[in-house]
């Protein structure tokens, strides 16, 4: 797509200083999205519901499991990218990591929207200090963006 340089490739694991990594989301992590997701639901409906009419008050497994795999085809495509925040064990979902084009919502001149959020459980926690930290340099240094657009 013309929002990545030609021959671009996504990385496939990001280390963060917690001993925590980003990977891309997989339909087959619906066992631990589904529970971090439904656990942080209303804080995450706050940042996301207007804008995306995420995450529902009843989304189910199965409708998860659905949004994963559509979210998997998108990154084989280049489309779009999630990153799922992973312990080392990858046993524990605690966060996502969102990389888009930019929208008829970016301001003019940016080439990428960016968005990304931890469970209730690690708000305020070192954990989400490291991610603040590491994704606007990450998009800027790996993904070469010079101008992204956070949402929310």
């Amino acid at each position: 797509m013309a929002w990545l340089p030609s021959g671009f490739v996504a990385p496939d694991r990001v280390e963060l200083s917690t001993g925590h990594h980003l990977r891309p989301i997989r339909e087959a992590d619906t066992p631990i999205d589904h529970p971090a997701v439904m656990g942080s639901r209303e804080r995450l409906w706050e940042m996301y519901g207007e804008i995306w009419g995420w995450p529902p008050a009843d989304m189910s497994y199965e409708a998860d499991r659905v949004d994963l795999a559509r979210h998997e085809a998108e990154i084989a495509a280049h489309e779009s990218f999630n990153y799922a925040v992973l312990d080392a064990g990858e046993t524990t979902l605690l966060g996502c990591v969102y990389v888009d084009p930019p929208d008829d919502r970016s301001p003019p001149g940016a080439d990428a929207v960016a968005s990304w959020w931890v469970v209730d459980d690690a708000v305020g926690t070192e954990l989400e200090r490291a991610l603040d930290e590491l994704v606007p340099d990450w998009l800027a240094e790996t993904w070469g963006f010079r101008s992204v657009h956070r949402l929310p």
